[in-house]
């Protein structure tokens, strides 16, 4: 039962519609108030009454029955106690039965998301400053999967740019066929990395990869032979990335795919007198929007991101009709999405309001900043392998004799780096820790990991009954299952705010609810044997609500740790 809607039906507040008293709905901070509570303060304008008389006036208007126990009006506050019994029941038998399917719903059938993340650089290595797009939009694509919509999942490949020039130079150069084969991405930002520092001393060199990226565009066939290989090269290589993280795309088209896609963009900005020239280049002028120009195309009559994403979303929308099209990029791109968005508005385009950029903050290691001109660079391959190293050596300390030891670190490993990106708000800047994201007793991913191995054991020992019936119920039961039918909700809230964090904090908070409630309630030496086949149930149902939110953020779960 959705109780939220049980009660929101009950409500009636003149001028508020149904929808509105659901979303005004929420779980108290103090369970002892209630199970559910409707503020009223945000009625108090439209009924020109205090909240307090607003929440007793509807307390009086109620009555209890067999579903709500009690109902209260405190400080503005109108709260609801479930009866506990029905409550469990139906909680527990909705997560048994519908199992992997348990938090899921239709919401969004027929509607289609696009979500543009990773987006890596050609050539480029996938460090650590790719983690957050890459498990955000992951996790944002399965989650508008499991709520019924069709996510499209884009990895908008940077490829197309003078830096490919510089690497053709720097491959004639200095490179040959068989290191960089071998060597793969990593062996072409060595020649990268060498290029901008010989490019010091040699400041011609930089025109001559402005040549060779001209003759990219232009098909020269050498060059153009050369520039799919490193392509080649790059995402044979992320691949094994993406395949750990359990990332996956339905298009890889990059920037040069709207090469020949970008010209009808600029007719009709043309057309609708959008274009302004300014020293030279061509302009859309926002300043009465207090934003600075949005930049179509350079003095020398090339194109820019701006342009590039514009075409990119016109084409997007002519294929996928998308009623959502996110962009999940760092933060740092604030302004350039707000042009691109805003002059896609003045151009008549109704569906700009669809687009959305899901900005997040920097991921950095404890060692400091980087730079992949340098060569300082660290690989997020090398992240996720040292985390694995280190699940290894802590599982062998912890449990000397675990079965398939690699296996279970890779879970371990691999969790801990998407865990560690998921876990706070987006926004947040994180500065990457191998010691917090491995800690067992933290709120991490290993916690939860390990409270799931904790309850297969339980479920091992005692079996999973086929039936259960309700015992006179504990407030550790009680509070474990109130968490459980939270999962829909937690599911819903990282859609809508295109957060995740929000199911990542549900599985930490069950974790420890799941932990008090074994500690201090027998399971296997339950006092009667419906008691014990009521924790078995409930251990279960709590089991498998941790599996389908882990599910959603792409981590796994070891049946042994």
């Amino acid at each position: 039962m959705d109780y939220k809607q049980y009660i929101a039906e009950k409500l009636h507040v003149d001028g508020v519609s149904q929808a509105e008293i659901y979303e005004a709905i929420a779980l108290p901070p103090n369970s002892e108030m209630g199970d559910y509570a409707l503020p009223c303060f945000k009625f108090a304008k439209a009924l020109r009454k205090s909240p307090v008389l607003i929440a007793e006036d509807l307390k009086n208007s109620l009555q209890t029955d067999d579903v709500i126990s009690e109902i209260s009006a405190v400080n503005g506050y109108l709260n609801f106690k479930i009866n506990k019994d029905g409550f469990v029941r139906a909680t527990l038998d909705k997560i048994l039965t519908e199992k992997e399917k348990f938090g899921a719903s239709e919401q969004g059938a027929g509607k289609t998301v696009c979500i543009d993340y990773s987006s890596i650089n050609i050539a480029k290595p996938f460090h650590i400053g790719h983690l957050s797009t890459t498990v955000l939009g992951g996790a944002l694509y399965r989650i508008f999967n499991f709520l019924g919509y069709k996510a499209v999942g884009i990895n908008h490949l940077g490829d197309y740019g003078t830096q490919f020039g510089k690497l053709i130079s720097a491959y004639k150069r200095w490179g040959d066929k068989d290191t960089v084969q071998q060597g793969g991405i990593r062996a072409l930002n060595e020649l990268y990395v060498r290029f901008h520092q010989e490019a010091e001393e040699h400041p011609e060199y930089d025109d001559e990869a402005r040549a060779y990226f001209k003759r990219i565009e232009q098909g020269d066939e050498e060059c153009q032979t050369l520039f799919r290989w490193f392509k080649e090269l790059t995402l044979k290589d992320v691949q094994k990335i993406y395949e750990m993280l359990d990332i996956h795309f339905d298009s890889y088209a990059g920037e040069s795919f709207y090469s020949d896609k970008m010209q009808p963009v600029i007719d009709e900005l043309r057309e609708k007198n959008l274009l302004v020239e300014s020293r030279g280049a061509q302009i859309v002028d926002l300043e009465e929007y207090g934003m600075s120009p949005c930049i179509i195309l350079k003095s020398d009559g090339t194109s820019l991101y701006a342009t590039r994403d514009m075409a990119a979303a016109m084409y997007r929308k002519k294929k996928y009709d998308f009623d959502k099209c996110l962009y999940v990029v760092a933060y740092q791109q604030n302004l350039h999405f707000k042009q691109f968005f805003k002059v896609l508005e003045l151009m008549g385009k109704d569906w700009a309001k669809d687009l959305v950029h899901v900005a997040y903050g920097m991921v950095s290691l404890e060692e400091g900043t980087m730079s992949t001109r340098k060569g300082n660079v660290v690989f997020l391959e090398d992240v996720i392998q040292k985390c694995i190293d280190k699940a290894a050596a802590i599982l062998s300390e912890k449990n000397p004799n675990l079965e398939d030891k690699a296996s279970v670190a890779q879970k371990v490993g691999v969790g801990a780096v998407i865990f560690g990106a998921l876990y706070n708000n987006k926004i947040k800047d994180i500065v990457f820790s191998y010691d917090k994201v491995l800690n067992f007793d933290g709120e991490t991913s290993v916690y939860v990991q390990y409270t799931c191995a904790r309850a297969y054991s339980v479920l091992q020992k005692g079996g999973v009954p086929e039936r259960f019936e309700i015992p006179a119920l504990t407030a550790e039961e009680i509070e474990l299952v109130k968490a459980l039918a939270a999962f829909p909700e937690a599911v819903n809230s990282a859609a809508e705010k295109y957060e995740p964090s929000y199911v990542a904090r549900f599985a930490v908070d069950v974790a420890q609810k799941f932990n008090k409630f074994y500690f201090d309630c027998k399971i296997l030496a339950a006092e009667n044997e419906q008691t014990k086949n009521f924790r078995l149930a409930l251990t279960n149902a709590t089991l498998q609500t941790l599996k389908n939110a882990f599910a959603l953020l792409g981590i796994g779960i070891p049946e042994k740790m």
